[in-house]
């Protein structure tokens, strides 16, 4: 998989602490429980897109792995992307999916789990929890793998997008062999943002897809 997929599918920012690589919801090992009897060797190939953008600071914001234990063949890859990009200081907001991450990233000084970070009065999490009772003017967080259906070519294709709700921004699932959930549906994980009336989807080349409306009554 090429490196340009995964820039159409994380945000680089400009902070305090210099250049931050943000991208979402990895699910490093999914492999086998979605199905596949071969290995993508996705996780190699995002730590050479990460070693391409070289940022001062990488926020992953959430779900490392895709199971929700420890599997050793799991550990064994979660170490080996670490291990990749060992050079760089590295934060990882908690997800659903990260039960028992530390047992990886206590190895790892450059690595710090965190269940929310504040970095310029911009907030990150992953997006499964309640929101945390902090001051701050943007949001970036994960969980729902969003995506919107487009009429192309006359057949209508489900695409991942960002979706962006007030000053809260859902950045699409960085696994490109991972589908989007249709953002009507998976808002409705999003405890602090499941009753919005609607938001704004944007492709990842920057494209505004348009309004979309959320909780539609019958």
């Amino acid at each position: 998989m090429q490196s340009f997929s995964y820039e159409k599918l994380s945000l680089e920012l400009k902070t305090s602490s210099g250049r931050a690589l943000v991208f979402a919801d990895p699910h490093i090992g999914f492999e086998l429980s979605r199905g596949l009897r071969v290995r993508t060797r996705f996780e190699k190939s995002l730590a050479e897109f990460i070693e391409e953008k070289n940022p001062d600071l990488i926020i992953i914001l959430g779900d490392m792995k895709e199971p929700l234990g420890m599997s050793r063949f799991v550990k064994k890859l979660l170490i080996e992307f670490l291990s990749e990009i060992g050079e760089y200081s590295v934060v990882i907001t908690k997800g659903n999916h990260d039960g028992k991450i530390e047992e990886v990233t206590k190895e790892f000084k450059n690595v710090n789990v965190v269940s929310y970070f504040i970095l310029d009065n911009m907030l990150f999490l992953h997006g499964h929890q309640t929101l945390p009772e902090i001051e701050f003017k943007r949001a970036f967080l994960g969980h729902i793998h969003p995506a919107v259906s487009l009429k192309i070519g006359g057949n209508l294709k489900k695409v991942k997008c960002f979706f962006r709700v007030r000053n809260f921004l859902i950045l699409p699932t960085i696994n490109p062999y991972i589908e989007g959930f249709d953002v009507r549906e998976g808002i409705k994980m999003i405890p602090f943002l499941k009753y919005s009336p609607s938001g704004e989807a944007f492709l990842g080349d920057g494209t505004y897809i348009g309004e979309i409306e959320l909780n539609r009554k019958a």
